[in-house]
């Protein structure tokens, strides 16, 4: 192997491939009974309405205004200038896109400024963990899930997955960041954009004949899909820190949580869909994540797709066969096998012997003299692994990433 080189570290921004959240059940799961009780959640209470028939309303209402008065073109023009949460708007928007942007700007009536400045300091200390896991748990996961795999695969994303994996990680790299919410900060412009491209693939995608044919929904991004996609975002991030015995304080835990909360709330999800604790997260991802996950032939493309693009790195460690066996490792033989992710006898074995330990030594509670030998010929590997920058690797540096409002669906379906 060859040494490569250092590469600074983007604080919980390495999302490898987190695809956005376009998701839902499997075929197999579309007549499971909505079991998950409104009283778990953030609002406390609910109408208990199966949330897989229950999209955004609003957001898709205007939108399809948009794009049948022909203004889409020039609103993402004009929304280009607004990068800021804090920012006025541009001049010239149309008056119901300005007025649905002041309220989707404003955060919810239950977030805790205490809990978000809590959240700086979790993601300061575990923004390198976040950006494997972001990327390797989520980004990858999010091919097993067959309705988000199609969805991105026919949708205009999916023409051009450089351009898509890096507008859907800024919501990773965003989120992180020490001003997430506040008035410089860009998160809030983050979501409403990305609440605002979900409503045009809502209005587009149920036009295309590809995937009208393999579809086994009418609209897709069903608030149960979007929070299919959250799960596989904070729920198996910290379910996959926890088993790597991380030690995270309780307040820092649920401080994380809460960034997310508020996070889904700002992306169009309703109040009383997301989960108010982790007990509540893991019990309604094991009713609406776990089941579904599954093989479909758009995934395994794009599975391939997001390992070839991480690896184009100038010969530096984040080889195929490496985030491969990274992927296999995180998500398990089942997943990696339906995505057709290859078994590797080098990296594989060092993954499952060495990774745990390089934790333990990285969070002082293993010396490297006393860790398995495998670890310490791995160690400089895994750590370059956490310190590379996959946002701007697939972006090329080319920021600021723009999140418009899309007008087709891919061209080559």
């Amino acid at each position: 192997m060859d040494k490569p080189s250092r590469r600074n570290v983007l604080v919980a921004g390495g999302t490898l491939g987190a695809l956005g959240a376009l998701s839902a059940a499997s075929p197999a799961q579309a007549s499971a009974l909505w079991t998950w009780s409104p009283k778990g959640s953030v609002a406390g209470a609910g109408a208990g309405v199966d949330p897989r028939q229950v999209w955004d309303a609003e957001a898709d209402q205007l939108v399809a205004s948009l794009l049948e008065r022909g203004e889409v073109t020039r609103v993402n023009t004009l929304l280009r200038k607004w990068t800021k949460n804090g920012q006025t708007l541009p001049s010239g928007l149309p008056a119901d896109l300005r007025d649905f942007i002041e309220r989707a700007r404003r955060l919810p009536s239950w977030v805790d400024q205490g809990k978000l400045a809590a959240a700086v300091n979790f993601n300061e200390k575990r923004g390198l963990y976040l950006g494997v896991t972001y990327g390797f748990a989520s980004g990858m996961m999010s091919t097993a899930i067959p309705h988000e795999a199609r969805a991105v695969y026919y949708s205009k994303g999916g023409a051009d997955m450089r351009d898509r994996i890096t507008k859907t990680a800024k919501l990773g790299y965003d989120i992180g960041s020490s001003n997430a919410f506040k008035p410089d900060g860009e998160m809030i412009v983050t979501c409403v954009k990305t609440r605002l491209a979900h409503a045009g693939v809502r209005n587009l995608l149920p036009k295309s004949a590809a995937w009208g044919k393999v579809a086994d929904e009418r609209v897709p991004i069903s608030q149960a899909d979007m929070m299919v996609t959250w799960h596989s975002l904070p729920t198996t991030v910290m379910q996959n820190l926890t088993k790597w015995k991380v030690p995270i304080p309780a307040a820092e835990s649920e401080a994380f949580l809460h960034t997310w909360q508020v996070a889904a709330h700002m992306l169009g999800i309703k109040d009383e869909y997301i989960p108010d604790s982790w007990t509540e997260a893991n019990a309604q991802a094991a009713q609406v994540l776990t089941p579904i996950l599954a093989p479909t032939p758009e995934g395994v493309k794009l599975a391939d797709i997001l390992l070839n693009l991480a690896s184009f790195l100038d010969g530096g460690i984040l080889s195929k066969p490496v985030l491969g066996a990274l992927s296999r490792y995180v998500l398990g033989d089942e997943i990696a096998d339906w995505m057709k992710i290859p078994k590797d006898p080098f990296w594989d074995p060092i993954f499952e012997t060495a990774w745990e330990p390089f934790i333990a030594v990285r969070e002082g509670l293993l010396s490297l003299e006393k860790a398995p030998g495998a670890l310490q010929k791995a160690y400089w590997a895994f750590d370059e692994i956490l310190r590379l920058g996959i946002l701007v690797v697939l972006s090329g540096g080319d920021l600021p990433i723009s999140i418009d409002i899309p007008q087709t669906n891919n061209p080559h379906y």
